[in-house]
């Protein structure tokens, strides 16, 4: 149904269609953060209390906006929301259904970057570029993806689905279906529940700046005995 008036045509099943789309994903991302998290008593409390949920409620409007092109807008209530809840997100990122946000300060979804549904981001986490690639420039999340706090996703690849990235991760390469990805940079330890068999051992790692003392001192040792042998040879030719 349409009305029309003197300068403008509203699209009354369609405001309907979007009302109801609004409704329902407000409704999915409180009962996904109640299922998650122990520490919420009630749908009150994670709709007033929780800075993650009014982040992704902020980021619904600008990405809305941002969508119509109206760019301006888009970026004044995303920067809005990371000054109210420290969480940001711009409004060009694409954020499936069910997101939970735990602890979110510090958080930061790029431009480009792409959440699949059911997906779970702690404090600190960097869905990041490096500066090194244009258009798409940020990574993309598959479904039910776990990033640990402070975890840092940087580049234009995919982490696969149910996949986990340890927390202080820094991870600068694609992560399969199944995977979980530990260290710095980030290496797959665990694929389909099963242990990959990998040296990640940073107790035992060798110092660097050791090792570059050994060659050093190994260089030194040959110089002085090319050295010596020049004085002998010296030494003989005086004689001579």
């Amino acid at each position: 149904m349409k009305l029309k008036t003197k300068t403008v045509e509203v699209d009354l099943d369609r405001i309907k269609e979007d009302v109801r789309k609004a409704k329902d994903e407000i409704v999915t991302d409180i009962r996904v953060i109640r299922e998650r998290d122990p520490a919420a008593t009630s749908d009150l409390e994670v709709a007033l209390l929780y800075s993650g949920f009014h982040a992704v409620l902020f980021y619904r409007v600008s990405h809305m906006l941002y969508e119509k092109k109206k760019f301006f807008a888009a970026r004044l209530i995303s920067q809005s929301a990371r000054f109210l809840t420290g969480i940001e997100i711009h409004p060009g990122a694409k954020i499936g259904r069910g997101l939970f946000i735990d602890h979110g300060s510090g958080v930061v979804i790029g431009e480009t970057a792409e959440i699949g549904d059911n997906c779970t981001l702690y404090q600190g986490v960097t869905l990041g570029g490096t500066g090194k690639h244009v258009g798409k420039r940020h990574p993309t999340l598959g479904n039910n993806v776990m990033v640990g706090s402070g975890a840092k996703v940087l580049g234009p690849f995919k982490i696969g689905d149910n996949s986990k990235i340890a927390a202080n991760a820094v991870v600068l390469d694609e992560i399969p279906d199944n995977c979980t990805a530990v260290g710095i940079p980030a290496r797959v330890v665990r694929r389909n529940n099963q242990k990959v068999d990998c040296d990640l051992d940073q107790i035992h790692i060798a110092d660097p700046v050791a090792q570059e003392f050994c060659k050093m001192n190994l260089k030194i040792e040959a110089l002085e005995r090319e050295l010596d042998e020049l004085k002998k040879e010296r030494k003989k030719e005086n004689k001579e």
